[in-house]
């Protein structure tokens, strides 16, 4: 059974940093495709940014220039590093592993994000 375990939400003051982790414990991390998400209440669920399995990346617009997604293979990890947080970054992220061939999704559990003075 595939397990996806973000961590590193938590409460920030705007124009602040945090760095969201998300490990897949099972399965050849490498072939993954990986998605950060982020649901707002009242809001529908959005991709943020993604970062495929030859490391190519794309971002939404609303966080291009303020979040960076990487990932480490060999760490079975993939990383979201949030700059210049504001207000409407406010949300509980989820990580997604995506296999493009088989169509198939593992999801994690979500993690808030909180921004505010």
């Amino acid at each position: 059974q595939v397990q996806v375990v973000e961590s590193g939400g938590g409460l920030v003051q705007p124009g602040g940093s945090l760095r969201l982790s998300c490990t897949v414990t099972t399965g050849i991390f490498a072939i993954y495709d990986m998605r950060w998400y982020r649901q707002a209440p009242g809001k529908e669920r959005e991709l943020v940014a993604e970062i495929n399995n030859s490391a190519k990346t794309t971002y939404a617009d609303s966080v291009t220039g303020r979040f960076a997604i990487s990932r480490d293979n060999p760490k079975n990890t993939v990383y979201l590093q949030m700059d210049s947080l504001k207000p409407e970054d406010t949300a509980v992220y989820y990580c997604n592993a995506h296999i493009v061939i088989t169509n198939t999704n593992y999801w994690g559990q979500g993690t808030q994000v909180t921004v505010s003075s």
